[in-house]
């Protein structure tokens, strides 16, 4: 079986950081491209950041210059650095993956459990 963990969520101040990291596991042929979404209580899960599988990041405007994607195929992981955190950044985050799994050998999008991240003021 396929599957993405997540780690590193945590409560921190404003203005700290925190490195969130996902594991993807199981009979995975390859990954695709990869992603970060987080969910605010209340709202709809949204894009957070997104790497290609060739290592092009994307972000959505509000972490602009302070979050930063990245990814290591060799150890199947996703990174996302979160520095200047601001409260309005506290939500669950999800790891999402494009994932070529062995056992089918199609693609498919992969979410993991999430991990919360909570910024008080």
């Amino acid at each position: 079986q396929v599957q993405l963990v997540e780690s590193g969520g945590g409560l921190v101040q404003a203005g700290e950081s925190l490195r969130l990291s996902c594991a993807a596991s199981g009979s995975i042929f390859s990954l695709g491209a990869m992603a970060w979404y987080r969910q605010i209580l209340g709202q709809q899960r949204e894009l957070v950041a997104g790497i290609t599988a060739g290592g092009s990041p994307n972000y959505t405007d509000s972490v602009k210059g302070r979050f930063t994607i990245s990814r290591d195929n060799a150890k199947k992981m996703v990174y996302l650095q979160m520095n200047s955190l601001k409260p309005e950044d506290t939500a669950v985050y999800y790891c999402n993956s494009k994932i070529r799994a062995t056992t089918t050998g199609r693609w498919s999008d992969y979410w993991g459990q999430g991990t919360q991240v909570t910024v008080s003021s």
